[in-house]
């Protein structure tokens, strides 16, 4: 339909008239979902970006009745198509090759021995994570005592989401339960004032997926910082510029992200940014937080293109944090990229190596990891572990948010280094015992003579710990003698040459799941979830249906984050067809 606009001109000093034409129409992918945030460029307006918005539709205002527009989207395959103003135009585009093997997609374009087979479990062309196993049960008597690192990690739920909310099976390497834990920030509310030293509190309750068994959950909350007395920041944002990033949830998320982060920051904190992507380059120098116009417009006029020197950014970044320092203040470097570092060195030991040199130094790493397609998580994980830091996946505005300004203070402001906890179990009460999730970490150790690298906590962080345990007899009754002996081990910080210890103790007192307390019960639920994802063998016979009822029986409808859990397990089905199986006795 063409649309015309006739208006008087000569009242602003023209006398000509002046006609206005619509582009309508929706873009969608071959199997027919459409698709929001499609970047379009329109021939005859070289410097105006349009996006696609709910439903995939999208409306152009141009000046003629025939134009060509480009449509591009991450992991699909761009292209150039001729439209006419009077015609609503549906624009199907095709997944690239890779991302089609990902996603278990029968390609139109690609076709092996004339046939596909879609069910057919292809390895990932473009996204890379660390390949995990998982633990096993360990006799007590043979080992009583394991050890793990604990962690502030989240990545691996908001990318969990990100597959179930682009309706296909989440990998199950991407899978990691202790950083689905940590995402919810699971405390009672006693725990959620201001705290000035660690707590530590233990629950055990029946097990939802084995009547035979028990749940021990560890619920570490961290110390609160007093906002008003947080020390000076020296931030350094190290942004990946490169052609990879030229994708509407890339850059462009990115750049909205820290224009919110930069909102939070004082005069006395101090921002530099450094961008890599073709060349190296120090987009704003050291300039105080209260500069913010300054400071967003910078952000606002970077641009994607070029290769990724990954390493000499990194070396960068580190070297203006460490120049810049601020004694006893905080002290950071927070890298944001999809992780594909493909110039220097894009060896993930060699760059575990590169971090480890400036961990000492007192610099922090935050890693945030955005994309799709060519996503490698492997290596952003690898970077945060060994910079002593936390790791976030970013799929959306609202994940930005999430991380970068309500929970300011818990990614940005680090209260224990080096954490681990090591935990002993009686074997005169518990016959065995296994760690849920932490498998990537390799963490159960037969000793606590073992090294373990630790992890970052940051302010009034909620750690929540789960074994699954074996008694030794159903029916071992409450006791005098604690069933599980528990040592926290941190530096407060980086120069701390001798670590602060902790001890605690739990003794057995089950109760059953159904009258937990909710943040136990939907622990269970995250966890059981995970396992599921990962079709592990411990919960083959507890259906994604009792899951979700597990989830819903839990769940604070208040809480954002909770309430987004729901969605994501009411999705599953679809993606997964489960079907409700009988649980074992």
């Amino acid at each position: 339909m063409r649309i015309i606009f006739c208006i008087c001109l000569s009242l602003f000093g023209f006398s000509k008239s002046y006609s206005q034409f619509i582009l309508k129409g929706d873009i969608s992918n071959k199997q027919g979902k459409y698709l929001q945030g499609v970047k379009i460029l329109v021939r005859s307006l070289p410097n105006t970006v349009f996006f696609s918005g709910n439903g995939g539709s999208f409306s152009i205002p141009i000046q003629q009745p025939t134009d060509s527009i480009t449509v591009s989207y991450d992991g699909y395959i761009t292209i150039t198509t001729f439209i006419h103003a009077n015609n609503y135009q549906t624009i199907y585009i095709d997944m690239l090759p890779a991302t089609a093997q990902l996603y278990g997609t029968k390609l139109s374009t690609i076709i092996h021995n004339n046939k596909v087979d879609a069910n057919n479990t292809v390895p990932l062309l473009g996204e890379s994570y660390t390949n995990t196993v998982e633990n096993s049960f360990i006799e007590t008597k043979t080992s009583a005592t394991t050890n793990f690192s604990l962690t502030a990690g989240k990545a691996a739920y908001s990318n969990i989401r990100r597959f179930i909310n682009n309706e296909t099976l989440v990998p199950k390497d991407a899978v990691r339960i202790e950083e689905m834990l940590n995402y919810f920030n699971l405390k009672l509310p006693q725990d959620t004032g201001f705290i000035e030293s660690f707590t530590l509190r233990t629950k055990m309750s029946s097990c939802p997926w084995n009547n035979n068994n028990k749940l021990f959950y560890i619920n570490l909350i961290a110390p609160k910082l007093n906002v008003d007395s947080l020390p000076a920041s020296n931030l350094v944002f190290l942004i990946d510029v490169s052609g990879s990033m030229d994708q509407p949830n890339r850059l462009p998320l990115l750049q909205t992200a820290f224009k919110l982060l930069v909102d939070n920051l004082r005069e006395k904190d101090t921002l530099s940014i450094v961008t890599y992507g073709g060349n190296v380059a120090i987009a704003l120098p050291p300039t105080g937080g209260n500069e913010k116009k300054k400071i967003k417009d910078i952000i606002d006029s970077l641009g994607a293109g070029g290769e990724t020197p990954g390493e000499n950014a990194i070396r960068v970044a580190y070297n203006l944090a460490k120049r810049y320092k601020v004694p006893n203040g905080n002290n950071r470097v927070i890298l944001a990229t999809d992780g594909d570092f493909n110039v220097g060195q894009s060896n993930d030991k060699e760059l575990e190596q590169l971090i480890g040199t400036y961990r000492e130094l007192g610099i922090y790493l935050t890693c945030l990891g955005v994309g799709m397609g060519n996503y490698k998580d492997s290596k952003l994980e690898a970077l945060a572990k060994k910079g002593n830091g936390n790791f976030s996946y970013i799929d959306q505005i609202q994940e930005a948010e999430k991380v970068l300004v309500k929970e300011f203070t818990q990614t940005l402001f680090a209260v224990a280094n080096e954490a681990t906890l090591s935990v002993r179990f009686n074997p005169q009460m518990i016959k065995a015992y296994r760690l849920i999730g932490y498998e990537n970490q390799k963490t159960v150790m037969a000793d606590t003579s073992n090294t373990i690298e630790g992890g970052e906590l940051g302010s009034a962080h909620a750690s929540m710990a789960i074994f699954e345990i074996v008694p030794v007899k159903a029916d071992t009754s409450i006791t005098s003698f604690p069933a599980a002996f528990m040592q926290l081990q941190y530096k407060k910080n980086n120069t701390d040459s001798i670590p602060w210890q902790q001890s605690f103790s739990a003794f057995y007192q089950p109760e059953t799941i159904e009258t937990i307390d909710s943040i136990y019960r939907f622990s269970a639920a995250i966890a059981a979830f995970g396992g599921f994802l990962k079709e592990s063998k411990f919960y083959k016979n507890y259906s994604l249906e009792e899951i979700t009822q597990l989830a819903i029986s839990a769940a604070d409808t208040r809480d954002i984050p909770q309430k987004d859990f729901i969605s994501v397990l009411q999705k599953a089905p679809r993606i997964y067809r489960s079907s409700k199986k009988k649980r074992t006795n």
